[in-house]
């Protein structure tokens, strides 16, 4: 196993955890039952790297090819889920400011990580001259998880409102797409995704949205 595959599945791993994590407490705030919470759970880490595997004629998608993404997303909205209902986890505490900072912190470790696997996983099927493409589906990975969480949960996706979320995610894909050719691509991976979460953290922080028409 070489250095590259190793950084890949380390970063999509952390995702996957991240991820299903986030979509198993929005399920979980949202009183659903078991079922809610794993559906909830596993859609928001699988269903971005779903709808890029899409868009580039990868059929059937690596999540149903390779279920180890899957199992993991399952394991963790598990090991969550019992957490919650055997730690005393009660309604106000999900209703916190301690429930909103963990929630944006694995949030952004999610958002990053997969805006970076998005663009890896374009090069490697042979797309890497197309810049556009690597970017957009670098985000695409990145919020489509989350969008679909939201979807399925009965809110606005955060990517239309909250603390410039798509555009961390395509700050990064740029920093990726721009130092290809400068950095070593395991740094680059980690560097690209850092600053995706970095951005995430500090526009929670500093309240920074895009400007609003109204």
């Amino acid at each position: 196993m070489n250095s590259e595959f190793t950084v890949f599945f380390m970063v999509e791993m952390i995702g996957t955890v991240a991820f299903a994590c986030s979509g198993a407490m929005v399920a979980i705030k949202k009183n659903l039952d078991l079922l809610g919470v794993i559906v909830l759970g596993v859609t928001t880490a699988v269903g971005g790297g779903m709808l890029r595997d899409l868009m580039i004629g990868i059929n059937p998608p690596t999540l149903f090819v390779n279920p180890v993404y899957v199992m993991m997303a399952f394991l963790s909205v598990m090991v969550l889920f019992l957490i919650v209902k055997y730690g005393r986890v009660s309604i106000e505490m999900m209703e916190s400011l301690w429930y909103e900072r963990v929630m944006n912190l694995m949030d952004a470790v999610g958002l990053g990580a997969f805006t970076v696997v998005g663009i890896d996983s374009a090069v490697n099927a042979g797309f890497g001259e197309y810049r556009f493409l690597m970017i957009f589906l670098g985000v695409i990975t990145g919020v489509g998880g989350g969008i679909l969480r939201d979807i399925m949960a009965g809110v606005t996706p955060a990517v239309l409102k909250k603390h410039v979320y798509a555009c961390a995610s395509l700050a990064g894909a740029l920093s990726y797409v721009g130092l290809m050719n400068v950095l070593d691509n395991d740094w680059d991976m980690i560097l690209s995704a850092l600053l995706v979460v970095v951005i995430r953290v500090l526009a929670r922080h500093y309240k920074w949205n895009l400007p609003r028409a109204l």
